[in-house]
């Protein structure tokens, strides 16, 4: 098949007609060959299926990764989205969904090395205790993020192939495989829905650059590789951040209040007509009274609009008058020139400016906060005079451009700019690691979303932002998807056991109604170690976990990394991460120095806790020197 495209590739402009369909011809055939790109560590299939009833009965069929044909065209391996292998994921004693026999292969390196029979006809089911199953949980995490095709659960299964128009939140402690969920389903959807979601787009939005890295290779070892990443940050980003906010004014810029705080300061712009408008036109002169145009002004604010959009429909409707005072007087319809002509004389530009004139998000927040009126104005009833000071106390730079934007700016800049114009709105966006986005940062993804569905990932518990969610219907509120439904994954399959147990201890005190998590590995352990010597203590820990196969993370509070760094010096397999962007990504080792100074770092520093101590994957060596925190006790 791979052939095949790359021969199409390479002759596609001798049998095209024109060089237009040879263009398009090539960028099919090109996107065609990164799809069946081919890993040679990965196998082409990893189950197979054979019906004993109903329309598929006495026939086999292989499952993979995609699908495979032959040379006449006909199918030797099913792609697993495909509507037949959902039975491979589904199928059970209770529900056999006709199928008499599932097989799945073990494979290492490619080459396969085992495989297990269920005779669901016979009533044989392994399910979780199936070891093929067990063994591919429980490899090694070396490099980027696997897929998870040969081992999605029904549960898991159920959500991965929801409809395209069903937006849904997954609530999912750690290592129940939210993640991987979420990308699953974004390429089922790109399966199912190509064109239409490949002419819109699909977008995963993570929680920064390390993760997203960490999750690249997914969806391209799937076939998919047109899918659009980003962070929140990266996505709306239109001028540099040059600044940062003190923690209580980035809390109130992050507020769900700012929205009408801006819409209001957007819409104070626009004024009264207080005089009629005279139009010279060569021996003619055209007059509009000031009623007319009051009507043009409030009609036009009626319409819920953008506010550009309303200001060029105020534009379009005064020409609109002009054009019916030259019909009557000339007796025929002036040409579209004329029209371009009028709706650009003077009289008319000075008008709009006058009434409505034209903005920029960022002329918006720079008189926002360095104007005191404009901001008592626009927050009066929202915002306390403590909160519009807070807004107010970095020194205003002398104009808009001149100003150094924090983060949180531009958030606000991204809510004026929606309040301006319309955004384009992405077919379908998956958000990971969602409970730390604000209210206002869940507005501006709602605005390139609203013709699309999304998919929330997250866990309340690891809420670490200031702003961070505790409820998420709130948080799909503001993401104008109010009705979706919240599924809860509790199930672990990668955090073992006795990793979980020490980090559900920290559950009562994170004010989340999450229920505790639960994990079917009971292989890992668990190595908490007091010491008088925190880096001899760590040096030994890495030693120890070096002798074993698999990634190796030592987490720490972040003022303590570079200290660290120097006392450990490079290890091929061994990462020192900060706590901080520790977020999404999983070892199979992981070292965790101090955690008391990791608590004691940031506000929400059990939930932070929470995140480290729930990245190991096979085993977790905590070490400290101070006294544990308390709940952990």
């Amino acid at each position: 098949m791979r052939e095949h495209a790359e021969a199409l590739f390479a002759t596609g402009d001798k049998v095209a007609g024109d060089s237009y369909t040879a263009e398009q011809l090539g960028r099919h055939m090109a996107r065609r060959v990164l799809e069946l790109a081919d890993d040679p560590a990965t196998p082409l299939f990893f189950g197979r299926l054979d019906f004993g009833a109903g329309e598929h009965a006495g026939h086999g069929y292989h499952v993979g990764r995609r699908h495979v044909t032959d040379e006449a065209g006909e199918p030797m391996v099913l792609d697993w989205r495909a509507p037949i292998s959902r039975s491979f994921y589904r199928a059970g004693v209770k529900d056999p969904q006709g199928v008499a026999v599932r097989r799945r292969f073990g494979f290492v390196e490619g080459v396969i090395t085992s495989f297990e029979d269920e005779h669901l006809d016979r009533g044989e089911e392994l399910g979780t205790a199936s070891k093929i199953l067990t063994q591919e949980i429980e490899r090694p995490r070396v490099g980027p993020m696997r897929d998870i095709v040969a081992t999605i659960q029904p549960e898991q299964d159920e959500l991965v192939r929801a409809d395209v128009a069903d937006s849904l939140c997954v609530q999912g402690a750690p290592g129940t495989g939210k993640t991987a969920v979420g990308l699953h389903r974004a390429a089922y959807l790109l399966y199912l829905h190509r064109e239409r979601l490949r002419r819109s787009g699909v977008l995963i939005v993570g929680p920064n650059r390390a993760f997203l890295g960490y999750i690249a290779a997914v969806l391209p070892a799937l076939g998919e590789v047109e899918v659009a990443q980003s962070t929140v940050e990266d996505l709306i980003a239109r001028v540099p951040v040059r600044a940062e906010d003190a923690t209580p004014a980035a809390v109130v810029k992050h507020d769900a209040r700012m929205a009408e705080v801006l819409r209001r300061a957007v819409w104070s712009h626009v004024g009264k007509p207080v005089e009629p408008m005279t139009v010279p036109d060569g021996s003619y002169r055209w007059r509009i009274g000031e009623e007319p145009l009051r009507r043009v002004v409030d009609e036009a604010r009626r319409e819920g609009l953008p506010y550009a959009v309303g200001r060029e429909r105020v534009r379009a409707r005064v020409v609109s008058l002009l054009l019916r005072q030259s019909e009557a007087r000339r007796g025929d319809s002036p040409s579209e020139a004329w029209q371009r002509r009028m709706a650009k004389a003077k009289p008319v530009t000075d008008f709009l400016d006058a009434v409505w004139p034209a903005l920029t998000p960022e002329g918006v927040l720079y008189r926002l906060f360095s104007d005191r009126d404009a901001l008592r104005e626009s927050a009066d009833g929202l915002l306390t005079d403590e909160e519009r000071e807070l807004l107010m106390k970095r020194p205003a730079a002398r104009t808009a451009r001149a100003t150094r934007w924090t983060g949180a700016d531009v958030v606000l800049l991204d809510e004026i700019a929606g309040l301006l114009d319309r955004m384009p709105s992405f077919g379908h966006v998956v958000l990971d690691e969602a409970q730390d986005l604000s209210p206002m940062q869940c507005r501006a993804i709602a605005r390139r979303t609203e013709h699309g569905s999304i998919t929330l990932l997250g866990d309340l518990a690891q809420g670490t932002a200031p702003w961070a969610s505790t409820d998420w219907a709130e948080s799909l509120r503001h993401l104008g998807k109010p009705g979706a439904p919240v599924v809860p994954l509790t199930v672990g399959f990668r955090v073992p056991a006795a990793v979980v147990e020490l980090a559900n201890r920290l559950l009562p005190s994170l004010a989340v109604n999450v229920p505790p998590a639960e994990s079917l590995r009971r292989d890992g352990w668990l190595d908490v170690r007091a010491t008088d010597d925190l880096e001899e203590e760590t040096r030994r820990a890495v030693r120890v976990a070096l002798e074993h196969e698999g990634s190796v993370a030592v987490i720490a509070a972040d003022a303590a990394v570079e200290r660290l760094g120097k006392a450990l010096g490079e290890h091929e397999r061994v990462e020192i991460v900060p706590a901080s962007i520790v977020k999404g990504l999983e070892y199979d080792h992981v070292i965790v120095v101090e955690p008391a100074e990791i608590v004691d770092a940031e506000p929400r520093g059990l939930n932070r806790l929470y995140v480290v101590l729930t990245r190991a994957v096979s085993r977790l060596t905590v070490i400290h020197a101070v006294p544990l925190p308390g709940p952990l006790t």
